[in-house]
C-alpha cells in the first residue's frame, strides 16, 4: 500500500516483472540486457497511448479498476469453453507488473483484488496509464513506451504515428512472442477500435 502511495511521486526503478525476468536468464544462463527509460506521459505518443488502451482495456476510463462487463463476458466465455480473450484492465495489469511477476495464483488474484482500488484512488486513471507505459515488457528485455518505439523502431515514444503504435500495442498479450512487423491483422483490428473510440 505504502509503495502504490509513493508511486504518486516516484517513478518505479524496477518492477517484479523485470527481477522476474533477471533471476529466469541467471537460472537459465542465457543473455540478459535491460532497456528501460521512463519518460512522461507527455512524452509519449497520443497515438500510442490511445492504441494501448484500444487493444488492452477499451473501457479504462469508465471503470474504476475492474471491468465488471468484461469479466461478465469473460465468465461466460469459460463456461461455454469458448474464451478468447482476458478481462484484466490496464489498472489490474499495472498492479501485477509491479507486485507480482507472471506467474498465476489464487493468492495472487486476492492480494491484487486488494491493491486495485487503491491504485485507482493513490494514483488516477493519468498517472496509471504513464506507469503502465513505462513498465510494461515490449519484448525480451525492453521495458516502457520509449525503449519499445527505440529498439522497434528507432524514434522516440513521442514521434510513433497511429499504424506503428497499433503494432506496438499488438504484441502486449505475448512481447516475448511477438514482433510489431508481423501483427497485420490484430493491428488493423485495433486501429478500427481507435477510430470507433474516436481516436
Amino acid at each position: 500500500m505504502l509503495l502504490l502511495l509513493a508511486a504518486r511521486w516516484i517513478d518505479p526503478p524496477a518492477t517484479a516483472v523485470h527481477i522476474q525476468r533477471r533471476l529466469q536468464s541467471w537460472v537459465h544462463h542465457t543473455p540478459y540486457r535491460k532497456h528501460y527509460k521512463f519518460v512522461p506521459l507527455s512524452q509519449i505518443s497520443p497515438n500510442l497511448q490511445h492504441a494501448v488502451i484500444a487493444a488492452e482495456d477499451a473501457r479504462f476510463y469508465q471503470h474504476y479498476g475492474f471491468d465488471w462487463h468484461e469479466i461478465e463476458i469473460a465468465a461466460g466465455d469459460d463456461l461455454e469453453g469458448a474464451r478468447t480473450r482476458g478481462a484484466s484492465t490496464i489498472t489490474q495489469q499495472l498492479v501485477k507488473n509491479l507486485f507480482f511477476g507472471t506467474g498465476r495464483s489464487i493468492l495472487r488474484k486476492g492480494a491484487e483484488f486488494t491493491l486495485v482500488p487503491l491504485a485507482e484512488l493513490f494514483l488516477g486513471k493519468q498517472r496509471i496509464l504513464e506507469i503502465y507505459l513505462n513498465v510494461i515488457e515490449w519484448g525480451p528485455g525492453i521495458y516502457g513506451a520509449d525503449a519499445a518505439c527505440h529498439y522497434y523502431d528507432g524514434t522516440a515514444a513521442r514521434n510513433t504515428g497511429r499504424e506503428q503504435a497499433a503494432r506496438l500495442a499488438a504484441i502486449l498479450p505475448a512481447p516475448l512472442n511477438r514482433r510489431p512487423a508481423r501483427m497485420n491483422r490484430y493491428s488493423a483490428l485495433i486501429l478500427e477500435r481507435m477510430r470507433q473510440m474516436g481516436w
